[in-house]
């Protein structure tokens, strides 16, 4: 019987808030909620972002005042609705408009005339420069004499082509809700995201572990850049040219692995199987492929997969700018026509654009077999029963779109409908496009869905594209789009690509269905999400991600009336524990969890046997299997 790998928790923080119980979808469809999910959305969020604070759990200004949630939204509404989502990049992470660079700068003596410093001996470069004198002065100063030119490297300022970003909501800075010392932004996201999808399952930990044995636990999460900022690889880098030191933090910090050896060591406490697979901007979707596999296959019965991206530095910016692959002001100015730049409409997903927005996020699931669920009474709001990867074939340009992705998405409509029948797929089925704003993704990727679309008999396939509102996380985009689908399930709302006003012309929509306005659905409940997503080098990956009415509908087909009944009791009071982590989290307490250093294991504890190995903390222990996978081969 096959182990359908189900989604019971989902967290992280990307540019529209938190992403449990759908806050940051809610920012994204916020015009069509209902006044109470506005007011508890905007709260949340002007608590993440230290607007106002919380007293005897009640909201609070700064002054002391108290506040409702509707005086919330009338005094803060549209700072909180200006401070989220894409926007300009703000200078906490850069100053786009003076950003520092050194320019080389020739100097030559005049009239013959050497030029002349004085400095501190430990200061002189090894060895000495050609032309270059030194005469010994008082104490440890030196007098440094030039007979010849020479290029000086002098600090200067420029405007950068690109200023727009998907941030963090403002004032809400992760490493602020722990102790996160010298930790790289990217890590941080790591650390926050995978407490945030712990709590929001409503299932402790340590209850799981005790239903599993340690290696029936796998994480895999990564990031494709790596950690680029001040205390990772990009500190290593700068360290040097800067006349600073490397650090012994700067290296080991800077592994694309650390997201989730992050989570390994320092929240779960796991010995389990581990891994950070990458594949440029579908990064997620191969690690997620990953932890399918591995319950699927039954050698994991517990999986935490995400991915964490901080790209918001110079140099990503002048990297991807390098490539022509940003929106810069100058072309939003020329699409716009207009002098005044609108950053928030910077992502543009099949729409007339320039390139796409850098983002940063990082986000994390939990899936686990649905036999466990049911065992644990574990809340599920989906299932990923495929995840299909293909690469692209011979290439021309390694950053141009390839055939890839006409298998991956084929593959993914097909394995729908075998689960789901025809049927349902064409009338309940909707894509979360990788939509990346670039004028090539527009019409390649709208052609292959348009053509598989038309394959499958699927009329008006609903297109949905996320980066519209919270940008290109690289990594973790994809991981956007799947909490992006999972809010629809939840809201039967597919979120309009708002910040268009027309789909452009060369955009392909014979068999697909675009929107510029939030799209209702609970007249024609949607059931399956394709979540697709493409990356330079020829990386193509598409998810299927089933909703929570299929799921439950299979389950009770699979395990009974009477069984599902009682997993519902189960599952109501799973349910009371993660709303109570969700009330905390409206009132800012994270609960952060960052276990440095305690319970640590004790090599000479462990126990070995034939059978068995025995951990210090683990409740069950490691049994090992019968391996009867060659035995038609031996005598």
């Amino acid at each position: 019987m096959s182990r359908l790998p189900v989604i019971v928790g989902f967290g992280g923080y990307n540019a529209a808030g938190r992403s449990s119980f759908h806050h940051a979808f809610r920012r994204t469809v916020i015009e069509s909620l209902s006044p109470a999910e506005r007011q508890e959305t905007l709260a949340g969020l002007a608590v993440l972002m230290q607007l106002v604070r919380v007293d005897n759990e009640r909201y609070v200004d700064h002054a002391g005042a108290m506040l409702t949630p509707a005086e919330i939204e009338q005094r803060f509404a549209a700072q909180i609705l200006d401070s989220t989502l894409v926007r300009r990049i703000e200078k906490r992470h850069l100053d786009v408009d003076a950003a520092h660079w050194h320019k080389v700068l020739p100097v030559n003596p005049v009239d013959a005339q050497p030029l002349t410093f004085t400095t501190l001996a430990k200061q002189l470069p090894e060895p000495l420069p050609a032309g270059w004198s030194v005469e010994p002065l008082t104490g440890n100063e030196v007098r440094v004499t030039i007979a010849a030119g020479c290029e000086l490297k002098v600090d200067s300022y420029r405007e950068l082509a690109v200023k727009s970003a998907g941030q963090l909501p403002s004032g809400f800075e992760p490493g602020e809700h722990y102790n996160s010392r010298f930790h790289p932004r990217g890590l941080q996201l790591s650390i926050v995201a995978a407490a945030d999808v712990l709590h929001s399952s409503g299932l402790s930990w340590q209850r799981i572990m005790e239903h599993v044995q340690p290696d029936q636990v796998a994480v895999f999460s990564s990031s494709i850049m790596s950690q680029l900022d001040e205390f990772s690889f990009g500190g290593m880098m700068q360290s040097r040219l800067r006349g600073h030191r490397v650090s012994a933090k700067h290296c080991a910090l800077g592994l694309n692995s650390m997201p989730a050896d992050f989570v390994n060591a320092y929240v779960l406490g796991s010995v389990g199987t581990t891994g950070a697979v990458t594949g440029a901007c579908a990064s997620f979707l191969y690690n997620l492929q990953k932890g399918v596999d591995m319950i699927d296959s039954g050698r994991a019965r517990v999986v935490l997969v995400g991915a964490s991206e901080a790209p918001i530095t110079q140099e990503c910016i002048e990297g991807y700018g390098a490539m022509s692959a940003l929106a810069t002001e100058e072309g939003l100015r020329n699409i716009e026509g207009r002098d005044e730049v609108d950053f928030r409409r910077a992502s543009r997903p099949f729409s007339q654009n320039c390139g796409f927005t850098l983002a940063e996020s990082g986000q994390f699931i939990m899936l686990m077999d649905d036999e466990l669920a049911m065992e644990l009474g574990a809340d599920i709001h989906g299932a990923v029963p495929d995840v299909f990867v293909s690469a692209d074939g011979f290439k021309k340009s390694i950053s141009a779109p390839g055939p890839g992705n006409y298998l991956t998405m084929a593959r993914a409509v097909h394995s729908a409908m075998q689960i789901l029948g025809p049927d349902a797929v064409r009338r309940g089925s909707f894509v979360h496009a990788h939509g990346s704003s670039t004028p090539a993704n527009r019409v390649t990727e709208s052609q292959l869905l348009d053509e598989v679309a038309g394959a499958f008999g699927i009329d008006e396939l609903p297109v949905a594209a996320v980066k519209a509102f919270v940008g290109h996380s690289l990594a973790s985009a994809s991981a956007d789009q799947l909490i992006s689908a999972l809010g629809s399930f939840r809201y039967q709302l597919l979120p309009g690509i708002k910040t268009i006003d027309r789909i452009a012309d060369d955009v392909y929509q014979q068999h697909l269905r675009f929107s510029t306005t939030d799209v209702n659905r609970e007249d024609n409940p949607l059931q399956v999400c394709f979540i697709n997503s493409k990356g330079f080098g020829g990386n193509n990956a598409s998810a299927v991600v089933l909703g929570p009415q299929p799921v439950e509908r299979m389950l009770r087909k699979r395990y009974g009336a009477e069984r599902f009944a009682e997993y519902e009791i189960h599952r109501a009071e799973t349910r009371k524990v993660a709303a109570a982590y969700e009330q905390r989290a409206l009132l800012g307490q994270l609960d952060v969890i960052y276990n440095f250093g305690n319970d640590m294991i004790d090599d000479s504890d462990i126990r070995i046997t034939q059978e068995q190995i025995s951990i210090p903390g683990f409740t069950q222990p490691l049994v090992f299997g019968r391996d009867q996978r060659f035995s038609d081969m031996l005598d």
